[in-house]
C-alpha cells in the first residue's frame, strides 16, 4: 500500500503537536493581544461574574480580618484544639493551600524545561493562583502560634542573647522552605510578565495607566539582548524552581514524620503529600481556568486540548495518590506495631470514620471518571469533579491530623475534635482572600502569556507566512 492510499485509507486524523499554534490559526498578533489585553485596559465591559466573585471574595476577606483579629487578642483557646488534638484546621488548611501551590509551579518550570507548548496559555493564571495559595498558607502557622507578634524569633537575626532557632525543628524547616518557594515563584511570575506589560503600556490610552505599566516594565523594549536575558534567566529559574516542588511539600510533610507518633512516623508521607499538592493543584487551575474560559471567551485560546491534558495529570496524580492510600494499611499490618494497626483500624472504623470514607470516595472513586473522555473535556463535568478533589484533599488532611492526635496513648486522655465558628470563619476567609486577590489579578494584569502565544501562531515560524 502506498503512502498516499495509506493516507486515504485512515480514519483518524493525527493530532498537530504544535500546541498553541493551533488554537490560534488564523489570527494575528494583534487579535491575541486584543483579545488578552481587553480586560486589564478595560476595552469591554467588566462581566458581571467578575463582581460577583470579587464582592463574595472581599467579604469573607473582612470576615478574616475580623476573626484574625479577635484571635490576636482571645488567644488560640477560641478555637477547637485541645490537648491532645492541638493541631486543627488551622494546620489542614496549612498544608491544603501549600499543595494547591504546587502545579503552578509544576506547569511554569517543569513543563517549560520540558518544553511544552501548551503550558503557554495556562501557566501565567496557574504562576498567580501559587503565589496567592502561600500567601494564605502562610498565615495560619503564624496565627497558630498563640503569640503571633513574636513570630521573628524563629528567625535567626543577630540579637543580644544570642538565642537561635532550634533547627533541627520542622517548623523552622517550614518557614526557610516556603519563604523560599513563595519568592522564587514571585520573581518567576513576574519575570514572564515583563514583555505583556510593556505591551500593556504601549497599548494604553489613558498616560496615567500607561504610566503604571511602564514602571512595572522596567523600560523592556523588545531589543533582542533584552529577549536573550529573558530567555536566559527564565530557565535559570525554572531549573531552579522545580527541585522546589519537590523539596516543599516534602519538607511540609517533615511535621509530620518525624514525629513518633503512631499514623504520621512513615517514610511513605513525603512522596504521598507530593502527589497530592499536585493533584489538588490542578484541580484549583481547573476550577480557575474553566470560569475564565467561558465569561472571557478564551476558548480559542484555553482550549479542549488544554483541560484534557490537565485532567489527565490530575487523574495520573490521583492514582499515585490512590496507590499511597492502599499501602498505608499493608505498611501497619507489615509492622506488627499493635499501635499502627489500631490507628488504621481507627480511621476506617472509628468515630471519624465518615472522614476517612469521604477521602476515599472524592479521591479515588469519583475521579475514576476521569478515565472516559467525554469527562475530561466537558466543563461542567470536569468543573464538579476538580470541586470534590479539592474538598476531597482538604479532609484527607484533616483526617490525618485529628485521626491520629484524638486517641492519645492514656485513654484518660481521648477526646474528639471540635471545631468553632472561628475555625470555619478563618477557613473560609482565606478562600475568599484568595478569591479577591485573583480577581484583581485578573482585571489589573494579562491573564494569559501574549508574547508566549503569539510565539507559538503559524505565521511565526519560518515558513509560515507572514501577519497581514
Amino acid at each position: 500500500m502506498t503512502v498516499e492510499e495509506k493516507q486515504r485509507t485512515s480514519t483518524r486524523r493525527p493530532e498537530p503537536d504544535t500546541g498553541p499554534a493551533v488554537i490560534a490559526s488564523g489570527q494575528t498578533f494583534a487579535q491575541v493581544t486584543e483579545q488578552i489585553s481587553a480586560m486589564p485596559l478595560l476595552r469591554r465591559g467588566t462581566p458581571s461574574l467578575w463582581f460577583i466573585s470579587f464582592a463574595l471574595g472581599l467579604f469573607f476577606t473582612f470576615v478574616l480580618l475580623y476573626s484574625a483579629t479577635y484571635l490576636i487578642f482571645r488567644g488560640v483557646g477560641i478555637l477547637g484544639i485541645e490537648i491532645p488534638i492541638a493541631w486543627g484546621y488551622f494546620i489542614t488548611n496549612f498544608v491544603w493551600w501549600i499543595g494547591i501551590g504546587h502545579a503552578g509551579t509544576l506547569i511554569s518550570a517543569f513543563l517549560l524545561l520540558l518544553n511544552q507548548s501548551w503550558r503557554s496559555s495556562i501557566n501565567r493564571f496557574a504562576e498567580a493562583m501559587t503565589i496567592f495559595a502561600v500567601m494564605c498558607a502562610g498565615m495560619f502557622p503564624l496565627l497558630h502560634l498563640g503569640r503571633p507578634w513574636l513570630f521573628y524569633w524563629i528567625l535567626p537575626y543577630p540579637n543580644t542573647l544570642t538565642i537561635q532557632p532550634q533547627f533541627r525543628s520542622p517548623l523552622v524547616w517550614d518557614v526557610f522552605a516556603v519563604s523560599t518557594y513563595f519568592t522564587v515563584s514571585l520573581v518567576f511570575w513576574y519575570l514572564g510578565m515583563i514583555p505583556d506589560l510593556a505591551t500593556l503600556r504601549d497599548q494604553a490610552k489613558n498616560k496615567f495607566v500607561a504610566g503604571i505599566y511602564g514602571i512595572l516594565a522596567w523600560g523592556w523594549r523588545g531589543a533582542s539582548r533584552h529577549w536573550r536575558l529573558h530567555e536566559t534567566a527564565s530557565l535559570l529559574l525554572a531549573g531552579l524552581a522545580t527541585p522546589l516542588v519537590l523539596s516543599v511539600h516534602t519538607v511540609v510533610s517533615f511535621d509530620f514524620t518525624i514525629a513518633i507518633l503512631p499514623g504520621w512516623h512513615s517514610t511513605i508521607f513525603p512522596p504521598y503529600f507530593v502527589a497530592g499538592a499536585i493533584y489538588s493543584g490542578f484541580a484549583m487551575v481547573l476550577v480557575l481556568a474553566l470560569p475564565i474560559r467561558h465569561v472571557f471567551g478564551m476558548e480559542n485560546l484555553l482550549t479542549e486540548r488544554h483541560i484534557n491534558n490537565c485532567a489527565k495529570l490530575m487523574l495520573a496524580t490521583g492514582l499515585i495518590l490512590a496507590y499511597t492510600y492502599a499501602i498505608e494499611p499493608f505498611t501497619a499490618w507489615y509492622s506488627g506495631d499493635q499501635y499502627e494497626m489500631y490507628v488504621v483500624h481507627n480511621r476506617a472504623f472509628g468515630p471519624y470514620a465518615w472522614a476517612y470514607w469521604g477521602v476515599i470516595a472524592c479521591n479515588v472513586v469519583i475521579p475514576q471518571l476521569l478515565w472516559f473522555h467525554r469527562f475530561r473535556v466537558r466543563p461542567k463535568p470536569l468543573f464538579a469533579i476538580s470541586i470534590v478533589v479539592l474538598y476531597g484533599m482538604w479532609l484527607e488532611r484533616y483526617m490525618i491530623i485529628i485521626s491520629s492526635l484524638h486517641r492519645d496513648y492514656l485513654p484518660s486522655a481521648w477526646t474528639n475534635f471540635i471545631h468553632t465558628v472561628w475555625d470555619n470563619a478563618v477557613t473560609f476567609g482565606s478562600i475568599g482572600l484568595f478569591v479577591t486577590l485573583f480577581a484583581l489579578f485578573v482585571r489589573f494584569l494579562p491573564m494569559i502569556s501574549m508574547y508566549e502565544v503569539r510565539e507559538l501562531l503559524p505565521f511565526s515560524r519560518p515558513g509560515g507566512g507572514s501577519e497581514k
